[in-house]
């Protein structure tokens, strides 16, 4: 099937709208049919009030028929519909929007853990904007699915048949061609003005992601911009970001006019039709003037649905592009990762022929790797650098997915010498491990990584707002409280990349000391090239080009040869 097609098409919608559909279906059905409901009432409305405008003014020409005539029947349907029409509108915008705003949230959760994969933290570093803009934009660009897209064409094919149902009582052939004449003008104006608008608004949404992303790289990096001399071209590539997104928007724009000048003529054509039809039936005796005027006013009210897709229709290329980026990640099955996860009790850790390369590179850099570990063992791996220590530690907590070989361990909660803490207060940063914890439990995990009475001293305690990375602590203390993360984590299996790299010999020397006292019974993967964290180890795994070379228990010559080649504190 060539691009483009209708099957092409399906196969990219399909991974994001079965999802969406899925996530609240019976929320999204109610709101398109409260929406078609509201159409259906506004038409009701001024069909019957111009009928019953037309029909009292006629009576009250004759003195018989104005004293038999009942204004109150109508008048009661006019009543009821105006509030029903104020009620289901309001439902409507209830619905639609609430089930809109779940679902989208929703849609984030999946997409979100279609990133939790293999390779996925090495990517949010390599392009943090592109997958922010996936996660928010894009998301956001899907509401136009349903409000702008589903909603209205639902409603609008409501008012055709409702139209078509009014005007085929007077007459059949008037009736299906007023129906179908709606639909196929107003659908295939909406479906001609989304294939028109596909391509600037592809090129406003990137315009409006390269505007974002170059704003953020000149405030951010004003000064190394400066300092390389590259501030004026970052300037100017903000510029052009800008008038990409300018001439976009002036296209759209364009388009939008032509749209609306199409449907105000179909409408007029429309109506013009419709005059001339019920003009026919009147002088022929078929209708009278309340219903003429009854079938003109549901001809007028029945355009103005179709015209609501407009602005659905120039959003589509935009929604489109959304699906077409968050598809990959939507399709992909929660479970589809490899399983890490291993209770048995006899081992803590088993690797058996792991070989590991990074993305887009042939070079393995582990081979056919074998490692066990029992549980409660203390393994530290050492190596010179490049040996592949992180490499396999990113196997070993489903960082980076192996080419061959099988891993399987016990749940376990990884601490590297980079310390993630976010703009949120200290009481967050530290319930990231456990969302459960109480406030004596945090104090309680501080108080053993050595940070409590710092935390004590500051004015609002747990409530101490840090700044982005972390901001207002020093790297001590930094270091301290993603400690009491750890503790907080109860976990069976501790991996640790170098957890004291460039702390101060007494910090690091009480950390691992506390690392200690709290790992009792709790197996410790540590890679380091410092002496001060390899004593921590029963066994010593020498590694040397993606292999082990050497495997070290403690109590031999080897092992404290080994100990004492480390770099020393």
């Amino acid at each position: 099937m060539s691009k483009g097609t209708p099957m092409t098409a399906w196969r990219e919608l399909r991974p994001v709208l079965r999802p969406f559909l899925a996530a609240q279906p019976r929320a999204l059905l109610w709101g398109a049919l409260l929406a078609a409901l509201t159409v259906l009432m506004g038409m009701a409305l001024l069909g019957l009030s111009g009928w019953f405008i037309t029909a009292t003014a006629l009576a009250g020409l004759n003195l018989a028929t104005a004293f038999m005539f009942d204004v109150f029947a109508p008048s009661a349907g006019i009543r009821l519909l105006a509030v029903g029409r104020t009620l289901s509108r309001y439902g409507e915008r209830l619905v639609t929007h609430d089930a809109t705003f779940g679902v989208l949230a929703a849609l984030r959760v999946r997409l979100f853990r279609g990133w939790a994969h293999a390779e996925a933290a090495r990517a949010l570093l390599m392009q943090p904007a592109r997958l922010l803009f996936r996660l928010t934009s894009d998301i956001d660009a899907l509401e136009t699915l349903y409000l702008r897209l589903i909603v209205p064409a639902v409603a609008a094919l409501g008012a055709a048949l409702l139209a078509g149902v009014i005007l085929g009582v007077m007459h059949a052939g008037m009736g299906i061609g007023l129906a179908l004449w709606l639909v196929a003008s107003g659908w295939g104006m909406a479906v001609l003005v989304a294939r028109r608008a596909r391509r600037p608004a592809i090129l406003r949404a990137h315009a409006i992601e390269a505007l974002r992303a170059r704003a953020v790289d000149l405030v951010a990096g004003q000064t190394d911009l400066v300092m390389a001399g590259r501030i004026d071209a970052q300037r100017e590539a903000l510029a052009q970001a800008d008038l990409r997104l300018a001439m976009a928007d002036r296209a759209l724009n364009r388009l939008e006019t032509a749209a609306g000048l199409g449907y105000g003529s179909a409408g007029t054509l429309t109506l013009v039709a419709v005059l001339l039809g019920v003009g026919v039936l009147a002088d022929a005796g078929t209708i009278g003037a309340p219903a003429a005027a009854l079938a003109l006013l549901v001809a007028l009210t029945a355009v103005e649905p179709f015209a609501a897709l407009r602005r659905g229709a120039l959003d589509a290329g935009r929604t489109w592009l959304a699906v077409k980026r968050l598809a990959p990640r939507m399709a992909v099955s929660e479970d589809g990762e490899v399983p890490l996860v291993n209770d048995a009790p006899a081992c803590a850790l088993q690797l058996v022929d792991v070989t590991a390369a990074h993305p887009g590179s042939a070079a393995p850099v582990l081979q056919q790797l074998s490692l066990q570990m029992a549980v409660g063992e203390r393994v530290a791996l050492i190596g010179p650098s490049g040996a592949g220590k992180s490499t396999l530690l990113a196997v070993i907590t489903g960082e980076m997915a192996p080419r061959t070989g099988s891993v399987a361990r016990q749940a376990a909660c990884l601490l590297t010498q980079r310390t993630e803490l976010f703009q949120d207060s200290l009481r967050d940063n530290l319930r990231l491990a456990d969302p459960s914890a109480d406030d004596a439990r945090l104090w309680a995990v501080l108080q053993a990584a050595g940070f409590a009475d710092e935390v004590r001293a500051m004015a609002r305690g747990l409530d101490t707002v840090l700044g982005e990375g972390g901001l207002g602590l020093s790297g001590g203390q930094s270091r301290r409280l993603a400690l009491a993360r750890l503790f907080l984590r109860d976990t069976p299996l501790w991996v640790m990349d170098e957890p004291t790299e460039a702390l101060d010999a007494a910090t690091a020397n009480d950390v691992l000391a506390r690392l200690r006292a709290r790992a009792a019974g709790r197996s410790l993967l540590i890679a380091t090239h410092l002496r001060r964290e390899a004593e921590v180890a029963d066994r010593l795994v020498c590694m040397r080009e993606g292999r082990i070379v050497a495997d070290l228990q403690r109590g031999s010559d080897a092992f404290r040869a080994a100990l004492l080649a480390l770099r020393p504190d």
